[in-house]
Order: C-alpha cells, then structure tokens, then sequence
C-alpha cells in the first residue's frame, strides 16, 4: 500500500483560494488513481474530484469550475487547487489512492491519508 499525507488545510474567508498538496510514498505513484473526498461534521464522506493514472479528471458538481485536480508523478504529489471557496466547502479533506481507472466511487481506493481541515468562512 502507498502511504498519503496531505497538506494545505486552512482558514479562509469566503471567496478565497487554497492548495492542498499530497504526498506519496512509493515507486508506482503514477499508476495509481488519485482522488480527493471530503467529510463534513455529521454527514458521510463524499466525493469532490478524481484524476486517473492517464491524466483523465472526474468532478462532482457541486465544485465543478471552481476545483481542479492535478498530479506531478514526479514528485509523487497530488495537488488539490480550490478557487472560489464557499462556507459549504468547509470538511475535512481526504487524498485516496486506487486503481488506475478510478472514478468516483469510494470503493475504487484502497490507501488513505489522515485528512488536513479546511474551514471557510463567511
């Protein structure tokens, strides 16, 4: 298994913008989906973007154009840039890494980083 530890997290205001980073271990990183999901307190653990080992990205809605995912196999990071920040985007976020065809289904990743806080505020 690929070990994650994410980065980033933070207090915004409304509008802002944040880059979450994660790091991996290992030497097969660039054949692995990655995928960032996020918890908010009380509610289950969602889906928020995904970017398969050929480069191809999958959004949820609700941060469609304001979110985008990328990877640098070289450096063995998945970075997360969230532009347009809303109160509703306040969760902790998860980096996963899975299959290299993954999608948005949790069950597509199989190692998980311990979460880094991003709160925004209005």
């Amino acid at each position: 298994q690929v070990q994650l530890v994410e980065s980033g997290g933070g207090l915004v205001q409304a509008g802002g913008s944040l880059r979450l980073s994660c790091a991996a271990s290992g030497r097969t990183f660039s054949g692995y989906g990655m995928g960032w999901f996020r918890q908010a307190p009380g509610k289950e653990r969602e889906f928020v973007a995904t970017i398969r080992s050929t480069g191809t990205t999958y959004y949820a809605n609700s941060v469609k154009g304001r979110f985008t995912i990328s990877r640098d196999n070289a450096k063995n990071t998945v970075y997360l840039q969230m532009n347009s920040l809303k109160p509703e985007d306040t969760a902790v976020y998860y980096c996963a890494a899975g299959v290299p065809w993954a999608t948005q289904n949790k069950g597509d990743f199989s190692s998980w980083g311990q979460g880094t806080q991003v709160t925004v505020s209005s």
